[in-house]
């Protein structure tokens, strides 16, 4: 084995590791000290417990930035040394969680405006002209952007809004483990629920419109496929009312298609694109946010949008948005990270309107 280095520099080098996903959180707590809070890390390194060697570390660094899909998937062994036992060992790491679309190699493709997603697509919709496109007829999982699909289905079947829903068991996500703040026995109305899956991409919410479905989740899932076929959405297949499954998928194409039925249907228009909401649960009032920050940008003037993450998908967003007085439908899907397809959006504002100016974010009214 080789000398271990300083414990600065270990340090260093993990903190890049966690970053780029060939080391967990759970496995530093187990090489070194750590502690954490919020989206802080505090690193006790003079004190720290067990040491990786530079030689197994810089392995890992050095195949990431290849961004392909053998580097991606390879896993890396960590050789630890315990400075109490002054034993070694070698643990293996677990390869890297990576999106379908940068398995597909969709990242790496060029565009002329060096977008971070891997799929992008821009159209007027009231010409149906093609302004922008990228890897726009690859089909990829969705995430939450399946949500304005569940509201099409849940208006369209006009339910009662004002009838009240209960959070079930049934609701609790087994599948990704999120965790919601509506609580099993929570009571909300159906119009509440709508609201918070549209705006706060609430996924309790939303599998409980769906299982007080008639015929329950699996006629509701069944309408939703149905739905699309008749919108002409053949690159599109549903599987769950939330985006959790990654079976949940579709192309650019297709979700311009939605976005641009969606967009006809008000109450999905008003509920996507609400800044915040408050709801009375039990004695209990919560405070929820949209999960999309343009929404809070005087630069933008957003009629409709949906946001969606699950590391098969990558970051996504739709939206249909009025910018140099044109109405023009949005796609990007598969953004490398939380600000990229943010990032990914400004960048498409400023060359489609020719304004450099940076989006400003104006806080909601409480």
């Amino acid at each position: 084995m080789q000398p271990v280095a300083s414990c600065e520099y270990v340090k260093n080098i993990m903190n890049a590791c966690c970053r780029m996903g060939y080391v967990r959180y759970s496995e530093l707590v187990a090489s070194c000290d750590v502690e954490h809070s919020g989206t802080r890390m505090g690193w006790i390194s003079l004190h720290a417990r067990r040491i990786v060697t530079v030689a197994a570390l810089a392995g890992a660094l050095t195949a990431a930035p290849a961004a392909s899909a053998a580097a991606a998937t390879s896993s890396a062994t960590v050789a630890a040394r315990s400075s109490n036992s002054g034993t070694s060992r070698a643990r293996q790491v677990p390869p890297q969680r990576v999106s379908q679309g940068q398995r597909l190699g969709l990242r790496a493709t060029p565009d002329p405006l060096a977008l971070r997603s891997s799929v992008a697509l821009v159209i007027d919709q009231d010409t149906g002209e093609v302004l922008f496109s990228k890897n726009e007829t690859a089909v990829l999982p969705i995430a939450s952007i399946t949500k304005l699909m569940t509201a099409l289905i849940v208006t369209e079947a006009e339910q009662p809004l004002d009838q009240m829903l209960a959070i079930t068991q049934a609701d609790v996500d087994t599948l990704k483990g999120t965790t919601s703040r509506l609580r099993v026995g929570a009571r909300l109305s159906r119009g509440e629920m709508l609201h918070l899956a549209l705006m706060a991409s609430e996924n309790r919410a939303a599998h409980a419109l769906g299982r007080n479905f008639p015929g329950g989740s699996q006629a509701f899932v069944a309408a939703m496929n149905r739905k699309a076929r008749e919108l002409g959405m053949t690159d599109t297949r549903f599987a769950d009312p939330t985006g959790l499954s990654s079976v949940n998928q579709s192309s650019a194409r297709d979700l311009a298609v939605l976005v641009q039925a969606s967009s006809a249907n008000d109450l999905i228009r008003s509920l996507s694109t609400s800044p915040a909401h408050h709801v009375a649960v039990g004695k209990h009032d919560l405070y929820y946010r949209n999960s999309n920050r343009l929404v809070f940008s005087p630069q933008w003037s957003i009629g409709l949008q949906k946001t969606g993450f699950i590391r098969e998908a990558g970051r996504c967003v739709v939206m249909q948005a009025q910018l140099a007085d044109r109405h023009l439908i949005m796609v990007l899907l598969d953004a490398t990270g939380p600000e990229t397809r943010i990032a990914d959006a400004e960048r498409l504002r400023r060359w489609i309107t020719g304004d450099d100016t940076p989006a400003t974010f104006l806080p909601p009214a409480i």
